[in-house]
């Protein structure tokens, strides 16, 4: 039991583990996404720094490249105003050149002003389009920090999971070293069983082959006390006599009702006398109980036979002769009746009420009944087979009891096969009687109590049927249980005698296992003694006697209570009854005080008692005076309900305490549900938080990604169009230059 419970708590670790792992494994990967998304963001900006390295040394270099011009702008700003003095000189000489020149000095110097501002415009852009690539970057980075702070903070969770999944792993693995050394163990001592198992079985073995030659005496033998075999069977027999106390309810209201129908159809008795036959008929069913009863008796002794104390096999059920007995008695019953039962369905084919229909069906019910009492026979030749050993050993030998049981539970399904067609021609035949215009409400009644108790009746055929068979492997194999060597009993005196025996034994190991009493010196057992002798009785005996007393006074008072309500209902139903059979008595006669007291009994079933009741009122009447029979049925009466309420009793009780174990159970089971729930709850939110945090870090990346790239294509057009001015105003500085030089060239030449 503990290797059980450690292997089912290691399952539940494992259990938890693989959770815990799987939940691990998908932390793990968002993390590792993270990093690679991290990773990703951090290359991309790396490049993007580069990129942006490059472009600022080529702004360098274009810079350094104006001034290098705007220098040289200078210079021949200089040498054109030193050739102007010269220009003045040769002014005389040379007034018109003179003028052409000054005409291209102050274009030259528009052009140039118009460069120059529009350098310095350059300049002014390209520092504001640094500045704002400088806050860009700088937001880029507290982001990029922001990220890294949340990938570590992730990584930390991570690692305390991992940190905790590992002590679980090591914990598991300690409990699975633990197991493995108590299991090592556990198979050492079975090993070491096992070992000793097989010395005894083969000493055992040596002994029984020494006895072997005292067959006679060996069957004195007491057998193995198998105390699970007996408790199956004693539940065995329980069922069983549930199932038959089922059947003897059916059949007892199954021949009451029938009689009942005799007295009203085809003729009715309150109106007209029945035929011979159907009196005679009536007379028989009407002792119905004197044979049916006994059944249930014989299997309630045979019930009380098994114990926990006895060996039950068939040579030591003594009490299945009785009820094999009872049961020949009921076959005779059931002969007997067979009869005047076929010639009162010929007795209603020939009535003029009679139609085709429902002749076919009183023909098809005179073979269902044929049917029955010959199943009943057969039933009934196999049961007394079964109780031969127990009374007879020669009767029946031991390799045959497979086959005689096999053969009773396919009696019981041929039972029930007969008891379904009996249930459906008598269905059949009774919606044909209700649609007949002279059907009183009585047959209706009548018809239908009938149809009730061949339903019962096919329902518990069923159920033994079904149960027999259930449990025919278990009787079959429980019949080698017996004494040693496997012969069997052989005769009942021999089992009897092993019975004696045995309970010698358990006498004498039950004194063997009596604790000795304390020994009590001499002085104090004089003194004790004197003390009982001048004390009359004990405190604890007194306090045991008040106990019981107070325990008996509310038995009493609760009987008292108990027995003046059935008294008070006795009372009242007794006067009803005598006023009700009085009144019958001045209409009818005393001639059919039979009749009345079975029509009484009819109504009181129609009316909703249950099937105890039923059972005493169906009674047959053994006297013709009234008041006996009504002490009879009182005291039946009082039986009945004194029973049914111990039952009652004992099942609530029963009741309550399953009730209470119930609601511990549901307590703790809710319980366990509240705080799943809690932690699913939990383990829900954590996770809509951590999708959460990853698809709006997605998204924020996303859009640093796309804003970031969309500043840098406007970065580089931008520095484009500045490449494509600078490349302008240098084809310009250079077409000034030479417009330049050739000026001075032609001044020079002047």
């Amino acid at each position: 039991m503990a290797s059980a419970e450690l292997q089912g708590k290691y399952q539940k670790l494992a259990q938890e583990y693989s959770k815990l792992r799987a939940q691990n494994q998908v932390l793990k990967k968002g993390v590792v996404d993270e990093q690679a998304n991290s990773a990703a963001l951090k290359e991309q900006l790396k490049m993007k720094d580069q990129s942006l390295r490059k472009l600022q040394q080529e702004m360098d270099s274009l810079t350094f490249r104006n001034l290098q011009l705007a220098k040289r702008v200078e210079l021949l700003q200089d040498e054109l105003a030193l050739s102007e003095p010269r220009g003045k000189k040769n002014k005389k000489s040379g007034e018109s050149s003179s003028q052409l020149s000054q005409e291209q000095k102050s274009v030259f110097d528009e052009d140039l002003q118009k460069k120059i501002e529009e350098n310095e415009r350059l300049h002014i852009q390209f520092f504001e389009a640094d500045e704002q690539h400088k806050h860009v970057e700088a937001e880029l980075r507290s982001r990029l920090a922001t990220l890294e702070t949340e990938a570590a903070q992730h990584q930390a969770v991570v690692d305390g999971l991992t940190r905790k999944y590992m002590e679980t792993i090591e914990k598991l693995q300690n409990d699975k070293a633990k197991l493995e050394v108590k299991s090592q163990t556990l198979e050492k001592e079975a090993k070491e069983c096992r070992l000793r198992t097989e010395e005894c079985q083969l000493q055992l073995k040596t002994l029984h082959e020494d006895l072997s030659e005292y067959s006679q005496y060996n069957a004195l033998n007491v057998p193995l006390h198998n105390r699970r075999h007996q408790l199956k069977m004693r539940d065995i027999a329980g069922q069983a006599l549930a199932f038959v106390q089922d059947l003897v309810t059916a059949l007892l209201n199954f021949h009451t009702y029938t009689e009942q129908r005799i007295q009203i159809f085809p003729v009715d008795s309150a109106i007209d006398t029945i035929s011979p036959l159907n009196q005679k008929f009536s007379q028989y069913l009407h002792e119905n109980a004197s044979y049916v009863r006994p059944l249930e008796e014989g299997m309630l002794h045979l019930f009380e036979s098994i114990t926990e104390d006895t060996v039950t096999v068939l040579e030591t059920t003594v009490k299945l002769k009785t009820f094999s007995e009872h049961l020949t008695s009921y076959i005779c019953f059931l002969r007997k009746i067979l009869p005047y039962q076929l010639k009162s369905l010929e007795e209603e084919c020939e009535s003029s009420l009679c139609t085709s229909a429902l002749r076919a069906r009183n023909l098809e019910l005179s073979q269902d009944m044929k049917k029955m009492t010959a199943v009943f026979e057969k039933l009934q030749t196999y049961i007394a087979l079964l109780a031969l050993p127990s009374t007879e050993p020669d009767g029946l030998l031991r390799t045959n009891y497979s086959s005689v049981l096999t053969n009773v539970g396919a009696a019981l399904h041929g039972f029930h096969d007969v008891m379904k067609d009996i249930s459906k021609h008598y269905s059949q035949k009774a919606a044909i009687e209700h649609e007949l215009p002279t059907a009183t409400q009585k047959l209706i009644t009548t018809n239908d109590c009938i149809l009730s108790s061949v339903v019962a009746l096919t329902n518990g055929a069923g159920k033994i049927a079904s149960f027999f068979s259930n449990n025919l492997d278990y009787f079959i194999a429980s019949l080698s249980y017996g004494p040693k060597a496997a012969s069997g009993f052989i005769s009942p005196l021999s089992a009897e005698c092993m019975l004696q025996y045995k309970k010698k034994a358990a006498a004498y190991m039950k004194s063997l296992r009596k604790p000795l009493l304390e020994s009590v010196p001499y002085e104090e057992a004089l003194a004790n003694r004197r003390i009982l002798l001048s004390s009359t009785e004990s405190r604890e005996g007194l306090a045991q006697q008040v106990q019981q007393s107070l325990e008996k006074i509310s038995k009493l008072e609760q009987e008292k209570e108990h027995w003046m309500l059935e008294a008070q209902l006795a009372k009242i139903k007794l006067e009803k009854e005598n006023q009700r059979i009085a009144d019958k008595l001045k209409n009818t006669g005393s001639a059919q005080l039979v009749g009345l007291a079975q029509e009484n009994a009819a109504v009181s079933n129609t009316a909703g008692q249950d099937e105890a009741t039923a059972k005493a009122v169906l009674e047959p009447i053994q006297s013709t005076s009234l008041v006996p029979d009504v002490e009879s049925r009182e005291d039946l009466i009082k039986n009945h309900y004194m029973a049914r309420i111990v039952e009652l009793t004992s099942q609530l009780q029963l009741a309550d305490s399953k009730s209470v174990h119930f609601y511990a159970e549901c307590r703790a089971l809710s319980k366990r549900l509240a705080l799943a729930e809690k932690s699913k709850e939990a383990l829900t939110e954590e996770m809509k938080l951590a999708s959460q945090n990853i698809s709006r870090l997605q998204d924020e990346l996303t859009t640093t990604k796309r804003s970031y790239e969309d500043q840098l294509s406007m970065m580089s057009d931008h520095l484009c169009s500045m490449n494509e001015t600078l490349s302008k105003q240098r084809e310009e500085i250079d077409t000034l230059k030479m417009s330049s030089k050739g000026n001075s060239k032609k001044n020079k030449s002047r």
